[in-house]
């Protein structure tokens, strides 16, 4: 899996209830035609990260075919989650 380009917002608690920051990003990513996850209509991920204290965590992400907006329920491999969160990282606002 390859990420081509990514958005990124802060996210905003009006409850207060979350504790540390809350970040959505919208990721482009590109994988190889024999991976099971391949669509020819290319595909986006939607992922939640955390960041408390000085630690941060991908609390969540969903996997879509970027044309058609259809949800792929496909888990990443835990390799590919660590790839994720450090990307995610490297690209906080």
């Amino acid at each position: 899996m390859k990420i081509l380009e990514h958005t990124v917002e802060k996210l905003e608690d009006p409850t207060g209830i979350l504790i540390g920051d809350r970040y959505e990003f919208f990721l482009t990513i590109e994988v190889p035609e024999e991976d099971e996850l391949f669509s020819e209509h290319g595909l986006y991920m939607r992922a939640i990260v955390a960041v408390e204290e000085n630690a941060s965590r991908l609390v969540q992400y969903q996997i879509y075919e970027r044309t058609t907006e259809k949800y792929l329920d496909f888990a990443l491999e835990e390799a590919e989650e660590n790839m994720v969160l450090e990307y995610c990282q490297q690209h906080m606002e």
